[in-house]
C-alpha cells in the first residue's frame, strides 16, 4: 500500500528519521500526525485499541536533555494514589537538586513548578532496595501508599523493566508516573527508534494493567497509607512543604 507520508518524509532534514515510526504506525491502524510545534510526532491508536498518546518531541522536565519519548493514558479512578518508578541514577540526581534547591536556598515550599516526581521524592518512603527483586540494580520506586508500590511492581511490570535493557541504556532517565487516575511515561530518546517505541509500549501496557489493578485494591481498602515496619526510617533529607496542583 501507498504510505502518504513517503512524500512527506522524502525531503532532507529531521522528519527522515520518522518514517520508520510512520511506516509501523500506518500498519498498526494507528493515526500519525505532526506534534503542533513540528518538532516531533504523535500516535494514537485505532478506535478498538485501548486508548493512549504517545508523543515523540522537545523534553517537557529539565531533567531530559534534548527529545523525550511520552506516553499517557487514563488508568480509571485511583483515589489519592500516587506512584513513582524511576532509574536509580535520575533518582539520585533528583534527590540531590531538591537538597541544593530547597535547602541550601533556603526554600520551603514546593510549588506547582517543581514536578512531582521531585516532590514524591520528599514526601514519601522510597521501596527499599532490597524488596524490589530483579530491577532492584535500576531502578526505585515510591508510593503515598507505601505497599502499594511493591503490588505494581509485581510481576509483569518488573518483567518488563527488566527486559528495558534492550531498548534503554542505563544512562537514559526514564520515569512512570501514576496521578490523578492517569499514567504517564517519560524517557530521553534522542532518536524515535520504533524499537524504543515498541519496547516503550509494551512496558507502558504492563505498566497501565498493574495501575489498575493496584487503584482498584485501593479503592476496596485493601492498601493502607502504613509504610512496612521493615522498612526503616523515612528519608533523611530536610522535610519541605508540597503544595499540590
Amino acid at each position: 500500500m501507498h504510505n502518504p507520508f513517503r512524500r512527506w518524509f522524502g525531503g532532507s532534514g529531521k522528519p527522515a528519521a520518522w518514517a520508520e515510526a510512520a511506516d509501523w504506525a500506518e500498519a498498526e491502524g494507528h493515526r500519525f500526525a505532526r506534534s503542533r510545534d513540528g518538532s516531533g510526532f504523535v500516535i494514537e491508536p485505532r478506535q478498538d485499541a485501548a486508548g493512549w498518546r504517545l508523543e515523540w518531541g522537545a523534553a517537557q522536565r529539565h531533567y531530559i536533555g534534548g527529545p523525550e519519548l511520552r506516553l499517557r493514558a487514563e488508568v480509571g479512578p485511583t483515589g489519592d494514589l500516587q506512584m513513582l518508578v524511576v532509574t536509580r541514577p535520575l533518582m539520585v540526581q533528583l534527590e540531590q537538586q531538591v537538597f541544593e534547591e530547597f535547602t541550601e536556598g533556603n526554600q520551603t515550599r514546593m510549588d506547582d513548578k517543581t514536578p512531582e516526581e521531585m516532590r514524591w521524592l520528599v514526601l514519601y518512603p522510597k521501596v527499599p532496595r532490597a524488596e524490589l527483586g530483579l530491577v532492584r540494580e535500576r531502578f526505585g520506586a515510591l508510593s503515598n501508599f507505601p505497599r502499594a508500590a511493591l503490588r505494581w511492581l509485581d510481576g509483569p511490570l518488573s518483567q518488563q523493566l527488566d527486559a528495558s535493557l534492550a531498548w534503554l541504556a542505563d544512562d537514559q532517565p526514564l520515569v512512570l508516573v501514576v496521578h490523578r487516575g492517569r499514567l504517564t511515561l517519560r524517557c530521553a530518546q534522542a532518536q524515535p527508534l520504533l524499537s524504543a517505541l515498541q519496547g516503550a509500549l509494551g512496558l507502558f501496557g504492563a505498566a497501565r494493567a498493574a495501575a489498575q489493578r493496584v487503584g482498584d485494591e485501593v479503592a476496596r481498602g485493601e492498601v493502607d497509607h502504613q509504610r512496612p515496619s521493615t522498612w526503616g526510617a523515612p528519608s533523611a533529607m530536610p522535610q519541605v512543604e508540597a503544595r499540590e496542583r
